[in-house]
């Protein structure tokens, strides 16, 4: 550790929800210049950590300092003003505002007569061509893509000059490209003595930007040391196992390998599975207006293939997405789905059991107030034999809260979905845990055609091995599957075939040994020589 007097120090953190510990005396202390990689399964601890860091829960025990003095607890605005930032999972930004008017949201008292417009798009402007980090900031916010929203929470926090900033897997949503920028940009932060906490459950990524890892299981610290005293089996055994060497060599180190392969190694070599079925999913020359409007498009996908569609965030895959699943109606051409055409409605798309892995899971995957256990049937297609029946009928079979609590409870136990009891709602879950829901919900009735869309973002190493799996065995069950990744290791992975997006047009879905990361990169920036 550097030794230089610690910007920020957390003593015996401790914060229970009922009878779940979700930290169990934690300590650390950060240096200015200094990044510490916070790491752990879905459900260890470390939300909750850097949300009692930020304000927006109040530990039960234990003291945060910064330089030295208290900070107090439960205050976001007091955190702020000591230089504590932090890009959240789950975005806080108002959507009915533009960006730059998110981004000057806090900065100015109230009092002030008059507000430094030209000021504050200045320094966003600036903020933005220093970090690479791309965004019109005049857009509502409610009309840009998730990666644009990240963008823009990444933004927030750097205008202000946080002197600790909090980092929940940053890069999430950023291409290769971006991550690179995104990178360069942390080297100078350090370099000027920012200080840095950085969650990612990409271990390649923590070990190139950390000088020390914190491992949380269950709550509790399970390895602490430098980045240079350990490495990606090492750190994967102990966020799994909870115990192992520093160099990986422990016990729980075979596990850790064994779960990074299961993660998808795009180098590991793998059986590409043999397409000879029929088509489930048909685009013929299809339209459809979005922030970027689909252009012309064509794609099938057979039954038992997975097709990725790469690009960069916001060229066209949130309006793909939103056409296959009835959100958006296509303004010319075709889409057939087993080869019915079905209206733009999403209850059609449900009912004709189409499963839907969304990009937003807050908003749009689950209904936040409700259970898990109302959860569990939000997006069950419904029987036809209920729907001729009356309303009181109906009605009483929505009612069953017995298998409702069953289906809950299965997918609960399948997907390992941390939770304190299966009536809470579902917007207390961290956001791993609602995805891995999600997943579990949708997979379980085996569906014929699945629309992934970033399907395991913000998922720990092992659930992303978890899930690989499922979308793989839906596969080999005659699924259709499209999946929309912005992460070139999952799509060679998992892909059979691979068509790239950019400016709402899409490439012909080649054989994913025809593609390199060099091809789709130069595919991804719009050219056609790839």
């Amino acid at each position: 550790m550097s030794a230089a007097a610690p910007v920020l120090r957390m003593t015996g953190i401790t914060k229970r929800f009922g009878s779940l510990v979700a930290n169990d005396g934690i300590s650390l202390e950060l240096a200015p210049g200094e990044v510490l990689a916070l790491l752990g399964e879905n459900g260890a601890g470390k939300s909750t950590l850097v949300s009692i860091l930020f304000g927006h829960y109040v530990a039960d025990a234990g003291q945060i300092e910064i330089d030295g003095q208290p900070l107090p607890p439960g205050d976001t605005r007091a955190a702020l003003a000591r230089g504590v930032g932090m890009i959240h999972q789950h975005f806080s930004l108002a959507e009915n505002l533009t960006v730059l008017e998110n981004v000057m949201l806090g900065l100015e008292p109230l009092s002030r007569w008059r507000s430094d417009r030209r000021g504050a798009l200045d320094r966003l402007q600036a903020a933005s061509r220093d970090y690479g980090l791309t965004v019109d900031p005049h857009a509502r916010v409610e009309s840009l893509s998730v990666g644009e929203r990240q963008r823009v929470e990444i933004l927030k926090a750097l205008v202000r000059g946080a002197r600790v900033l909090i980092l929940d897997e940053p890069t999430a949503v950023l291409t290769p490209r971006e991550s690179e920028t995104l990178f360069e940009t942390l080297g100078r932060f350090t370099a000027a003595g920012l200080a840095l906490i950085f969650i990612s459950h990409r271990l390649d990524e923590v070990m190139r930007v950390a000088d020390r890892v914190l491992v949380l299981k269950h709550g509790k610290p399970v390895l602490a040391c430098a980045a240079a005293e350990t490495s990606k089996s090492g750190l994967a055994a102990a966020m799994i196992s909870g115990a192992a060497g520093v160099d990986g060599s422990g016990p729980g180190g075979e596990v850790g390998a064994a779960m990074m392969t299961r993660a998808g190694n795009a180098h590991a070599p793998r059986d590409r599975h043999e397409v000879t079925g029929p088509g489930r999913i048909h685009l013929a020359q299809l339209s459809a207006p979005g922030r970027v409007a689909l252009q012309a498009i064509n794609l099938s996908v057979q039954a038992g293939e997975i097709v990725a569609i790469a690009g960069v965030s916001g060229n066209g895959q949130r309006t793909l997405a939103a056409v296959l699943s009835g959100e958006t109606a296509a303004t010319s051409g075709r889409l057939l789905l087993d080869g019915q055409p079905l209206p733009a409605r999403p209850r059609a798309f449900i009912d004709a059991g189409i499963a839907r892995i969304p990009e937003d899971r807050v908003e749009t995957g689950v209904i936040g107030e409700a259970s898990l256990v109302e959860n569990a049937y939000a997006h069950r297609p419904r029987d036809p034999a209920a729907l001729r029946a009356g309303p009181l009928a109906r009605w009483l079979g929505l009612s069953d809260r017995s298998r409702m609590r069953a289906e809950a409870a299965r997918i609960i136990q399948r997907y390992d979905v941390r939770h304190r009891h299966a009536d809470q709602s579902m917007r207390t879950l961290s956001g791993g845990n609602i995805q891995k829901f999600i997943l579990g919900r949708e997979l379980a009735r085996d569906p014929g055609i699945i629309i992934a869309n970033q399907p395991t973002w913000g998922l720990d190493i092992g659930a992303v091995g978890y899930i690989h799996s499922q979308l793989r065995a839906a596969r080999d069950r005659g699924a259709a599957v499209l999946l929309i990744s912005e992460d070139l290791d999952e799509i060679f992975a998992l892909a059979d075939r691979v068509a790239v997006m950019a400016g709402g047009r899409l490439s012909d879905a080649q054989p994913t040994a025809h593609w390199n990361a060099a091809t789709i990169g130069l595919a991804m920036a719009g050219s056609h020589a790839a």
